[in-house]
């Protein structure tokens, strides 16, 4: 049994069974939290807190570009009743925050989970996020560190708006922190199996700051530009120069980015063109063991670290098995 799996046991023991889920117990129970989420894995997140006895509804449908999604009218509704609402902020998704905002009912917080977490001297600038724009990159989630700190704010909202519950969310976040912990002992294995100076990205949408900036990579360039357009040409050419100059043997693309772009450039350097990486959309479908945070991250960190000549034993081993149910709603 893992370490996350014992957590819980042993919180579930004492806790005893808890409360049925589902819309109708959230209308027969008027004490039980209605939690809004935006992105996918802070859903997850969230949803591995909360177990059962809180209701995750996420906002962001998986597969979409966070950065312009705009929710539709009935978002309104779920804002209206929601106890919290869990954002990532550093301005990932303000059209959502500004609903919220506009929305919440009396009582409830809005969270900008990663303004919490990230001290403004640590915010990272970068090529699809350049300092003059005055959007900083808001990608901590695939940083398992920052991910820790994450479970942290989620665990003490809930706890605060729902203390009778705060054991349970108490081990459920325990057995988080240390499934990330397996995560990120798997990766510094794995990755030390890539060849010496291999540690280089180069990606279609820059998600990887603060993971590389933590594990030691190099983030050597973005193609997307901040207004999430394709580069111009000139740009395409100093990418071309960029990849051939350091012999980059892979470029990283993005499964909700599809980039034409990248296949001209990976077809002009030879460089192998990897377009599978997720920034915020779970592998599987909801249900499915890899559906999760953990999940995401380990898929992105084995594609990444074999695409660049290393192995992934590591990583493969990790039990993607969830500790609590994960009842959120996820958007598709």
């Amino acid at each position: 049994m893992s370490v996350s799996a014992l957590v819980v046991a042993s919180v579930l023991g004492l806790a005893g069974c808890g409360s049925s889920t589902g819309a109708a117990d959230a209308d027969a129970d008027s004490t039980r939290l209605t939690v809004a989420t935006t992105v996918a894995p802070i859903t997850s997140i969230a949803a591995g807190i909360a177990g059962d006895r809180a209701d995750i509804i996420g906002i962001v449908p998986e597969g979409t570009n966070s950065h312009t999604f705009e929710p539709p009218p009935q978002t309104a509704k779920l804002l209206e009743r929601a106890d919290l609402v869990l954002v990532n902020g550093l301005q990932l998704e303000e059209p959502t925050f500004e609903l919220a905002e506009a929305n919440a009912k009396e009582g409830s917080e809005i969270i900008k989970i990663g303004e919490q977490v990230l001290p403004e001297s640590d915010y990272i600038y970068d090529f699809s996020f350049p300092e003059e724009d005055g959007k900083p990159n808001p990608h901590l989630w695939t940083d398992p560190t920052y991910a820790i700190r994450y479970a942290g704010v989620i665990k003490d909202a809930l706890v605060r708006r729902d203390p009778a519950n705060a054991d349970y969310y108490s081990a459920n976040h325990d057995a988080f922190v240390a499934e990330a912990t397996e995560l990120s002992e798997a990766l510094k294995k794995d990755q030390a199996t890539v060849p010496a100076g291999g540690l280089e990205l180069l990606t279609y949408h820059d998600a990887y700051a603060y993971f590389a900036k933590t594990y030691g990579w190099t983030v050597i360039g973005a193609v997307q530009p901040s207004n999430f357009e394709d580069p111009q040409p000139k740009e395409i050419a100093r990418l071309v120069d960029q990849i051939r100059a350091e012999q980059v043997p892979v470029i990283f693309g993005s499964e909700v980015f599809p980039s034409k772009v990248l296949e001209q450039i990976a077809a002009e350097t030879g460089a192998r063109y990897e377009d599978t990486l997720r920034d915020d959309d779970l592998p599987g479908a909801p249900g499915d063991p890899e559906h999760s945070w953990l999940g995401l991250m380990r898929y992105n960190y084995r594609t990444m670290i074999s695409g660049l000549g290393g192995t992934t034993a590591a990583l493969d081993a990790l039990d993607l098995t969830v500790p609590v149910p994960d009842k959120a709603d996820y958007p598709q």
